[in-house]
């Protein structure tokens, strides 16, 4: 192994008085779910928002004065640019980042904040990092994988520590996998110490290699389709990366961007954790059953980072209450006379519904003469409040249709 269990203990003095011990939180509903005892690996609170300051600062820290006087650059889908730059600010040296042309505008802020010099290159993770290695060829930079790296790995594994520590009893551990560094820090840890822990990696089906490169006996070009899950969202595993997980992780699973999407609504609605597509995937896993879990097991997921932009995390949660029930679209044919609309909004109210939204539409609709459309958007309590929303309607003498999720493709 490339990796061992000294090398991750060393990095945990190393980073004793830098990071955040992130709290493991117990789930009694999570619990409920999977019949089971549960644990959240809160690591979406640690500094910069996600794990990757962890093997950031770890591998910083070791530079020689050279490697520290020529600056630094990373190439990252959003969290490792985080942790670069502010691992950089604390060692006091340049750091250069260059991230996907659409990466999440609330990560590229962050990152400038740390004071990093910020690029923008190319429309995937693989495209900045194509680049990056060209700037650094350019610069004489000093590279920060974040992934393919020994030191960015143990550093990544002092999460493990922490999770043996803090849960002697833990059997099955949950973990996203992008690049493969975390889950490698991870994996070895645990199964140096507890061998018998069931590790279990996670991808976004939309960008999911690992198992096709563990199946082909070697990382492979795999076809990828877009991903909430930004932070994971690798089209190719590490050189190093690839051969620990298929020593050390027992199974990767994948979940898909609905599965993950409620999983992000479940981190606010029940432990009051906002955690990004990335940090939710291992959980999303737990929810979906993607994942065997015995009545005896304990259970930790880990939530690998938090910086999720704020508009999509509000695009997320009112999409996942339009699935559950507790959004309805409604469209109705009524009188064009005046008062019809106020009526109608009565008998809505009588219902116990509550009015999001509401659209008068005569030309657009094509109306009848004499008529006009009506489309609301209601609040209501469940799916079963919202059908009997809709039978008050059309007792009432309403012809009521209720739009569905429509047929998009994925």
């Amino acid at each position: 192994m490339t990796v061992k269990i000294s090398d991750i203990e060393a990095a945990r003095e190393i980073l004793s008085d830098i990071i955040i011990p992130t709290p493991i939180i117990s789930d009694a509903r999570l619990s409920r779910e999977i019949d089971a005892k549960a644990y959240l690996k809160a690591e979406s609170l640690q500094k910069s928002g996600s794990f990757k300051i962890r093997g950031a600062y770890n591998k910083i820290s070791q530079l020689n004065d050279d490697e520290k006087s020529r600056g630094v650059i990373a190439a990252s889908a959003g969290n490792h640019a985080q942790g670069v730059a502010l691992a950089a600010q604390l060692h006091n040296i340049k750091a250069t980042i260059v991230l996907p042309e659409y990466a999440p505008l609330t990560k590229v802020t962050a990152t400038k904040s740390y004071g990093a010099e910020v690029i923008l290159h190319g429309a995937t993770f693989d495209d900045a990092v194509a680049y990056s290695r060209k700037l650094q060829e350019d610069h004489g930079y000093t590279y920060v994988h974040p992934f393919d790296d020994e030191l960015v790995i143990a550093g990544q594994g002092t999460i493990g520590l922490e999770i043996v520590a803090s849960l002697p009893d833990v059997s099955v551990v949950v973990v996203p996998i992008g690049g493969g560094g975390l889950i490698s820090g991870i994996a070895t840890a645990i199964k140096t110490l507890k061998p018998g822990v069931r590790i279990v990696g996670v991808q976004a089906e939309n960008v999911a290699p690992v198992n096709k490169c563990l199946d082909a006996g070697g990382i492979i070009d795999v076809p990828v389709q877009q991903t909430i899950a930004d932070g994971i969202a690798v089209k190719r595993p590490g050189e190093i990366t690839l051969p620990i997980i298929r020593e050390l992780v027992d199974e990767v699973v994948e979940v898909s961007e609905d599965e993950i999407a409620r999983a992000i609504y479940f981190c606010v609605q029940n432990n009051r954790l906002v955690v990004e597509g990335a940090g939710a995937a291992g959980l999303a896993a737990l929810l979906a059953k993607r994942i065997t879990i015995n009545e005896n097991d304990s259970v930790c997921a880990v939530l690998c980072g938090g910086n999720i932009d704020a508009n999509l995390l509000a695009r997320i949660l009112e999409q996942v209450q339009v699935r559950m029930g507790r959004y309805i679209f409604l469209k109705l044919l009524v009188p064009d006379r005046p008062g019809i609309l106020a009526k109608l909004l009565d008998n809505v109210a009588e219902s116990g519904a509550n009015v999001v939204e509401v659209f008068h539409k005569r030309a657009m609709w094509l109306a009848p003469l004499g008529k006009v459309g009506i489309e609301m958007l209601l609040e209501v309590r469940d799916e079963q409040h919202g059908r009997e929303v809709q039978r008050h309607l059309e007792e009432l003498d309403y012809h009521v249709e209720r739009e569905g999720e429509g047929d998009w493709e994925q």
